[in-house]
């Protein structure tokens, strides 16, 4: 099992790709996390069809220990590894209560296609030194 947790997200939704890119740009050393589209047949070799139909389309976190994150859960546990003020940001917003945090983010998924269009370029060609953190 790797030590590193899968963030699957959704390669249509300009949310996501920011998020990747934010993720990316602080786990520099690309120990923390690797990336895989919900699209891609990485996410359907590592979640049943009868799961995945339960999963929200926009962030899925498969942790090194085996855990399956999603909404707001998903969110701290990225907070959490990425460490530093993001880790102390997830843990103070961890206080508060996980149906709030979830009423938050599904607000957030509502209107995420229409707030934060795709990207041009949503899938560019990786340079050499990421490509070995995304999956298929």
């Amino acid at each position: 099992m790797s030590d590193r947790d899968l963030l699957f997200y959704d390669g249509a939704c300009g949310l996501c790709h920011h998020t990747v890119k934010f993720v990316l740009a602080r786990d520099r050393e690309g120990t923390q996390f690797r990336f895989a589209p919900l699209q891609g047949p990485t996410f359907a070799a590592t979640f049943a069809e009868a799961q995945r139909a339960g999963f929200p389309d926009s962030i899925v976190l498969k942790t090194a220990d085996g855990r399956t994150l999603v909404r707001s859960a998903a969110a701290l546990e990225i907070g959490e590894r990425l460490g530093g003020g993001w880790r102390t940001l997830a843990r103070v917003v961890g206080v508060l209560p996980r149906w709030l945090l979830d009423w938050v983010y599904d607000g957030i998924a509502r209107v995420r296609k229409i707030v934060f269009a795709t990207p041009e370029g949503a899938c560019p060609l990786l340079p050499p030194e990421l490509r070995g953190r995304f999956l298929p």
